[in-house]
């Protein structure tokens, strides 16, 4: 997936009310950027760490730039959260995702369960359907150990749990980890900091839902899913 060209470099100064940034360019000015992404961002929100921004030309936005991409010594993470089902998107076109592949034809965006709305519903299997949900992750504390997600979300319990109906029902479900972060080798859930969603995964995982990690090469162009890592499923 290209990223928005040319990338802006700035040093962040604050993100705040969750969608607001404000970074100082390396020109000297002052901007407030738009944060596509709801989460903590633990470890990628302190003042004075190296960020890119991209600029719009649409006259009917309110902020013309928006946080892309956050630099750590160890490498690039990309916290836009709008960018992960346009990777995947990608990948399945190309039937990068081996455990996924081939695919005959996909969905984007289809209804599905009680009032949700599934990333990717693929057919497969001389129809057979696969429920594809896919989660962004950007948090590390370190020893190259993705994990997810850094907050309580009961948005991301409920999918759980419909997916886990979708298996009951005959098809395939699966939740697949998108990590935009180009330092981490293994993906594990975030226990102490989201114990409901971490039991709602391992009951999942007890009815048959299947869960997938990648990893994404990441650069001033584009992010792309890269290869397959291990998960650690919940003990708890």
């Amino acid at each position: 997936m290209h990223l928005p060209s040319p990338l802006i470099r700035g040093t962040l100064v604050q993100r705040y009310k969750r969608f607001l940034a404000d970074i100082t360019l390396e020109n000297g000015e002052l901007i407030t950027a738009h944060c596509a992404n709801p989460g903590a961002m633990l470890g990628l929100n302190m003042p004075g760490l190296p960020v890119y921004v991209s600029k719009s030309d649409n006259p009917k936005r309110r902020l013309k730039y928006s946080l892309e991409l956050v630099e750590l010594p160890t490498g690039l993470v990309g916290i836009n959260t709008n960018y992960p089902n346009k990777i995947v998107g990608e990948a399945l076109s190309e039937n990068a995702i081996s455990e996924l592949s081939p695919v005959d034809d996909f969905r984007a965006e289809v209804k599905y369960g009680e009032n949700s709305r599934i990333d990717f519903l693929l057919n497969q299997d001389a129809g057979r359907k696969t429920y594809l949900e896919v989660k962004n992750v950007h948090l590390s504390r370190g020893g190259k150990q993705a994990e997810f997600p850094d907050c309580e979300t009961d948005r991301g319990v409920k999918h759980l749990k419909e997916l886990a109906n979708m298996v009951a029902n005959g098809h395939r479900a699966i939740n697949l980890y998108l990590i935009q972060r180009t330092d981490c080798d293994h993906f594990s859930f975030a226990e102490d900091l989201a114990p409901k969603y971490a039991a709602a995964a391992k009951e999942a995982h007890t009815a048959g839902v299947e869960f997938l990690c990648y990893d994404c090469q990441i650069n001033l162009e584009q992010i792309c899913i890269a290869s397959r890592l291990p998960i650690s499923m919940p003990t708890g």
